[in-house]
């Protein structure tokens, strides 16, 4: 990783895709920055920087800045080395409904914290199918948009904010939620790209070591 800005530091937990996108920036940035790994919701440290108590949260100087979408939209405007969005509108565009589907129809329904919810209200053996139902309508909705973009990402041949997005989304579709992924075969060539793909595979390993 090149030299970056030695204060920048990331409070992240290893099973949280929102961090993972966060970190899959920063290394493609070359940023060099200290990752903080915190019990969220429960580290007082992180309690004082984000009252949410919710990671990934960003320090860089005295700039304080959480929540993943926002971390990424400040890392574009003030490191813009590695552009994280295409020139091109319409690729732009594809990329900005990706983040979308992700951020709000999928990753919040499939949330450790709402999941062992609906096995606490409901019972346990519905919480696999729970998150099994939400990822797959998302999925549906991806596939249909990439299907014609796609290329070695998932807007063509560079790393775009939407593969930051789908990469730890697909991973704990297949890893973590068992999920049959034999009706998105855009998902799994994009999948299999990021598996080979260096930048990736650290924390993609560092999930499912913690996974256990």
């Amino acid at each position: 990783m090149e030299e970056g800005n030695p204060t920048l530091k990331l409070y992240s937990h290893p099973m949280s895709s929102c961090a993972r996108r966060v970190r899959l920036a920063l290394n493609l940035k070359g940023l060099k920055y200290d990752c903080i790994n915190v019990i969220p919701l429960e580290d007082p440290e992180l309690l004082k920087i984000n009252p949410m108590g919710y990671v990934p949260a960003l320090v860089d100087g005295t700039t304080v800045v959480s929540d993943s979408s926002a971390i990424l939209l400040y890392l574009e405007e003030k490191y813009p080395q590695h552009a994280l969005l295409p020139q091109d509108l319409v690729k732009k565009s594809i990329n900005y409904q990706v983040t979308s589907i992700v951020s709000s129809s999928i990753q919040p329904r499939q949330n450790t914290n709402i999941v062992n919810y609906i096995g606490e209200i409901i019972g346990p053996d519905e919480k696999l199918p729970w998150a099994q139902h939400h990822i797959r309508n998302g999925f549906v909705a991806l596939e249909k948009l990439l299907v014609n973009y796609a290329a070695k990402y998932a807007t063509g041949d560079e790393i775009y904010l939407a593969d930051l997005y789908l990469a730890p989304q697909i991973y704990n579709a297949i890893y973590l939620y068992k999920l049959d992924m034999t009706e998105f075969p855009t998902l799994l060539k994009l999948n299999k790209t990021y598996s080979e793909t260096p930048s990736f595979q650290q924390i993609m390993f560092e999930t499912l070591q913690h996974a256990g």
